[in-house]
């Protein structure tokens, strides 16, 4: 049995658990300061979901973005992350429809998210959950990149 929670305040082991889930989601993810795991906390913007099993270890965590735009209040999923040892036990599907349930009771008018097409189990469940896969392109800003590109 998972249960799923909004953490709302930085503990030991909510560090150690997204020490250990991170990597888990991306080999260049660094470590969550307390710092950074607080400012997340006290967000009205950010909601931190943890799924803890029955025996109240972390298994699993996302982060809800929810913020207003002149078209209405949207929603973002990111950073999905479950533990691999108990992936398929219904602790991913749990932390999405917490998430879905949490985005619409804040007003949100549409939730997006994006997964890499590898993350083949992932996409599975989000079309399971009613998330409809959009033609959209993705674009991203690296701050490292090119100064020249920055300059044209």
């Amino acid at each position: 049995m998972v249960q799923v929670t909004e953490l709302t305040r930085v503990t030991p082991d909510a560090l150690d658990a997204l020490a250990r889930l991170l990597p888990q989601l991306s080999s260049s993810a660094e470590p969550v300061s307390p710092d950074e795991l607080e400012e997340m906390v006290r967000s009205d913007a950010s909601h931190v979901l943890i799924a803890t099993d029955a025996d109240g270890h972390i298994v699993g965590s996302m982060t809800l973005v929810v913020f207003r735009i002149p078209t209405g209040v949207r929603a973002w999923i990111e950073d999905v992350v479950v533990d691999e040892a108990v992936r398929g036990t219904g602790a991913g599907e749990a932390l999405n429809r917490a998430a879905i349930d949490l985005a619409y009771s804040l007003g949100a008018r549409t939730i997006d998210l994006t997964s890499r097409p590898s993350r083949v189990a992932a996409n599975r469940l989000y079309q399971k959950l009613g998330f409809e896969e959009r033609e959209t392109n993705i674009y991203r800003h690296n701050p490292d990149a090119d100064a020249t590109t920055r300059d044209a």
